[in-house]
């Protein structure tokens, strides 16, 4: 397990409307059947200690990641900003890429991938199909191969649709499940129990302020990111 950073040392952005935090791969967003304390309450115990708030605290959640997954996360401080910020992902108008390492390198370094992703709530998975079904969803993302290293190859994925589990299902579906990912057919386990999937940033236009903004996240502090995030950097990406 890696060592629990506190909330107030993982903030991305804030002001007065929104707060972003890089998430831990261990994290979950909201509450679950776990019972564990989830990032949402940990961002409202902060607010209310920094800014002396008496009673409740307003935390809206807005988008979610997987538990295994690490990155940014976006929440809204007030219900305006909920409202406004809810309309951006209705309207598909929150860019959100990510970065996956991936074992296998892909037929083609740039693709756009569109499948059929039919949920299975019991086994909290979701499966490819090759056409429309009853229940299926369509799922579209782009990727590009960014960076690679002797065994593993790092992709930049920019999602179009919001689907339950899309990244690690499309990657799988094209022979790349990323690694640790064992629920989509890696083979070992990451020692932390993450998955090497990292949403690394977020753009949209802020809700009140009405600015174009970018929150850009860095990825977990382990060799294999830090070799990637290492490798881009001496490229100029």
């Amino acid at each position: 397990m890696r060592k629990h950073t506190p909330v107030s040392q993982r903030i991305l952005f804030e002001d007065n409307h929104l707060i972003a935090i890089n998430k831990l791969p261990s994290e979950i967003v909201q509450g679950d059947k776990t019972g564990d304390l989830p990032l949402s309450e940990e961002v409202k115990e902060y607010i209310r200690k920094k800014y002396h708030k008496p009673g409740n605290v307003f935390t809206g959640v807005i988008h979610r990641l997987d538990r295994p997954v690490s990155g940014v996360v976006v929440f809204a401080k007030t219900g305006k900003a909920l409202t406004r910020m809810n309309e951006l992902v209705k309207n598909r108008e929150i860019k959100k890429t990510y970065w996956a390492i991936v074992k296998n390198r892909p037929q083609q370094d740039e693709a756009l991938l569109t499948h059929f992703l039919v949920r299975n709530e019991r086994k909290n998975k979701s499966f490819v199909t090759k056409n429309k079904q009853e229940g299926s969803k369509e799922a579209i993302l782009s990727y590009r191969l960014i960076a690679s290293s002797k065994d593993y190859f790092l992709l930049e994925t920019d999602l179009q649709t919001g689907r339950h589990h899309q990244i690690r299902a499309q990657l799988a579906a094209i022979g790349c499940p990323i690694k640790g990912d064992l629920k989509y057919g890696y083979p070992r386990s990451n020692k932390d129990a993450s998955i090497s999937l990292h949403a690394r940033s977020v753009e949209f236009v802020h809700p009140v302020k009405k600015e174009a903004f970018i929150i850009t996240s860095e990825p977990p502090d382990d060799v294999l990111w830090k070799y990637f995030v290492n490798s881009l950097g001496k490229a100029g990406k």
